[in-house]
């Protein structure tokens, strides 16, 4: 739920008690395949050791729950709200996010207690709270689950980069269930007349704050293609030279393209004049039929003027999910690989726990925001300049976690993370 309405009393102590349970238990599952020296490297800025995500959501309970709610409660260090402080001013410093790979102190082991020590005073709280500490808690509680979430996303993505590095090709999804083999699907479009549309989640469940409040748009006649954009169009983008020909890039994107020498996709490699991609499962074999993933938004907009389309708004793509129903939630044993393309599908397919979609709408207020008082109120709203907006949710994101509403936001030149695209064009009137 949003902060903005304070509680959530239709949850029970024992739902409450069960979500963080698992949410926590989770975070720690998808540590198993690393070793410890895995945990504390930084591969870039944007990029946070495993260690530190760790520590981090335990720091989020701990300052939001714990330390105003129980007087008795003693963190293991009282540096650590200094060192696992993530972005609240409100809070205090932070420790500097380019140098979090810096620290080889408090060891693993260390944050391992620290979640542990985090974990039995939220469950004794969250077990013994009274009624009315509930009704008035529940709402900051459900968001630290949902935060919890989010940061399970990131250290697979963050991984995944740390892997990327080295030269072994490290295999971090052992146990991933091996997706079926994809069927070609040709792409086709759907059409939407204009209309007026109600954007933003309508319900009074859970969704972060940026997701409200819901209100009308006019939308225009569009149409938007059947499925993401695959590899093998995107290869069909490179070897028409799309990464040397300016004329397709925006100004910004073209000086990346030229500052980092971009010439495809983040973890896409030549091998033997083949291209490999970098995956969870190693170095494989270009699937050309998946999803095109990691991707900036700059990419996105030059494949896109290349199609002789564009980027969704990300009112369209919340209108089309709404008309047309979203598939492709996936399951936890699914986690980390790209849901192939099914013939069986009508209509879009693919929107959900495939690849984050670039949207073509920069990350603003939706009219009427307000951020909640206090140090919460800065989980999105001091975000909203100079990113865009990401739709759809990808094979990293948690089950459950996706909303038809959500609004992933990130700068454009962002890559490292599971984003794609999916074309759109207008329709003439």
């Amino acid at each position: 739920m949003n902060l903005n309405d304070h509680a959530l009393p239709q949850i029970s102590t024992e739902l409450l008690l069960a979500g963080y349970t698992e949410a926590r238990k989770f975070t720690e599952d998808l540590c198993e395949p690393l070793e410890i020296e895995d945990y504390i490297i930084q591969s870039m800025p944007d990029v946070s050791p495993t260690r530190w995500h760790l520590a981090h959501t335990s720091w989020f309970f701990e300052t939001f729950i714990l330390k105003p709610e129980q007087p008795d409660y003693q963190t293991p260090n009282e540096l650590f709200s200094y060192l696992f402080n993530s972005y609240y001013n409100a809070i205090g410093d932070q420790f500097p996010r380019p140098k979090r790979g810096l620290l080889s102190r408090p060891t693993v082991k260390e944050v391992i207690a620290y979640r542990h020590h985090v974990d039995a005073a939220m469950k004794t709280f969250i077990s013994e709270m009274e009624e009315d500490v509930r009704d008035r808690l529940a709402a900051l509680i459900v968001l630290g689950i949902n935060h919890e979430q989010q940061h399970q996303e990131l250290m697979i993505t963050d991984i995944k980069h740390v892997f990327s590095q080295n030269p072994l090709n490290p295999v971090l999804a052992v146990n991933a269930a091996v997706a079926p083999e994809p069927e070609d699907c040709a792409l086709q479009w759907v059409e939407f007349g204009e209309q007026l549309a109600t954007i933003g989640y309508p319900g009074t469940g859970f969704h972060f704050d940026n997701e409200g409040p819901p209100h009308q748009v006019l939308v225009r006649s569009f149409e938007m293609a059947s499925r993401p954009t695959t590899n093998a169009e995107y290869l069909n983008f490179i070897e028409d030279g799309g990464y040397q020909r300016p004329e397709l890039w925006l100004s910004d994107g073209w000086a990346q393209v030229c500052e980092h020498e971009w010439e495809a996709p983040l973890y896409w490699r030549r091998v033997q004049d083949e291209w490999r991609e970098f995956s969870t499962r190693g170095l494989q074999a270009l699937n050309l039929l998946e999803p095109v993933t990691h991707i900036s938004y700059y990419e996105a907009d030059a494949y896109a003027t290349w199609a002789d389309s564009r980027l969704p708004s990300e009112q369209e793509w919340e209108l089309a999910s709404e008309m047309v129903g979203l598939r492709g939630q996936f399951s936890e044993d699914q986690l980390f690989h790209p849901t192939p393309c099914s013939n069986g599908d009508r209509g879009l397919h693919q929107m959900m726990g495939s690849v984050w979609e670039w949207t073509a709408s920069s990350y603003s207020p939706y009219p009427g925001f307000r951020a909640p008082a206090g140090a919460v109120g800065e989980y999105n709203g001091k975000f909203m300049i100079n990113q865009n907006v990401l739709r759809g949710g990808s094979c990293a994101t948690p089950a459950g976690h996706i909303r038809k509403s959500y609004r992933n936001f990130f700068h454009p030149h962002c890559r490292w993370q599971f984003s794609g695209l999916r074309l759109a064009r207008d329709l003439e009137e």
